[in-house]
């Protein structure tokens, strides 16, 4: 049974105004032809990101994985296209200590098997020492490639935090996009999700009415203590390491003990 109001405009404090569900519908379709012409902009966005043109490197460059150094060109798996994130990393710290944006990144790309199904293979790069980096990866459950890439220049190796992208054509390998800035959030299903949610991600940069709850820093729930609330502190680590057997408020799981 639908619920009903004898008021319909009558507005609940810090939330929007409640209506009947013909003028909601009214808003909404207006709403739509702004979201209809973001979806074209962003398919044009897209064409145009596809004709960037290229930079041919060395695909013999040797990064170091489980079966030790390999080289780059190997990432690809025999597929034409390749896709890289490049993880941050803090040398020496617990693994609660490692870049929680990083994390927030990763956790969402578990899985490429979307993507090797459409030609693409995927690989997650890293700065950090292998004998680091292993343990790690095994703690997190992560079942993606994983490479370290330190001491090597641009663009293999370098500034972390970013998305890649290359291309092969036999022996030759070419980069031919790569992120700056927010440009890794549509990895993140979570953000897309958030942003349709009356409260957003609850962030203070956001555009939000008055009376909604107060914004927090970015990216304030990438860290949370065995309660589940955010922030940072010694026994906070990155969200979805609670869900991993041996992750405790206590313990320092990795080098050596590691705060934000």
């Amino acid at each position: 049974m639908t619920a009903t109001h004898s008021t319909p405009t009558t507005a609940l404090p810090g939330r929007p105004p409640v209506v009947d569900l013909a003028t909601w519908q009214v808003a909404r379709d207006e709403l739509l032809v702004r979201e209809k012409a973001h979806t074209r902009e962003g398919d044009a966005l897209a064409a145009a990101r596809r004709q960037l043109p290229m930079v041919e490197i060395d695909g013999t460059v040797a990064v170091v994985g489980p079966d030790g150094p390999i080289p780059f060109v190997d990432l690809f798996e025999g597929r034409e296209e390749l896709v890289v994130y490049q993880h941050m990393w803090h040398d020496g710290a617990p693994h609660q200590g490692q870049c929680e944006g990083c994390t927030w990144t990763a956790w969402h790309l578990r899985d490429a098997v979307y993507l090797n199904a459409r030609g693409v293979s995927f690989a997650i790069l890293t700065v950090g020492p292998w004998d680091e980096v292993e343990p790690f990866v095994e703690f997190m459950g992560y079942t993606q490639p994983w490479y370290s890439v330190r001491g090597l220049d641009e663009p293999v190796g370098g500034e972390m935090g970013y998305l890649s992208v290359f291309l092969r054509d036999g022996d030759r390998v070419f980069l031919t996009y790569r992120s700056t800035g927010r440009g890794t959030e549509p990895t993140n299903p979570a953000f897309a999700l958030l942003d349709r949610t009356p409260y957003g991600r609850r962030e203070a940069w956001e555009e939000t009415p008055e009376g909604w709850p107060e914004g927090n820093d970015a990216g304030w729930f990438w860290r949370t203590d065995a309660d589940g609330v955010a922030g940072w502190s010694p026994t906070t680590r990155p969200a979805p390491q609670w869900t991993r057997p041996g992750a405790t408020p206590v313990e320092a799981l990795g080098r050596h003990e590691h705060h934000h």
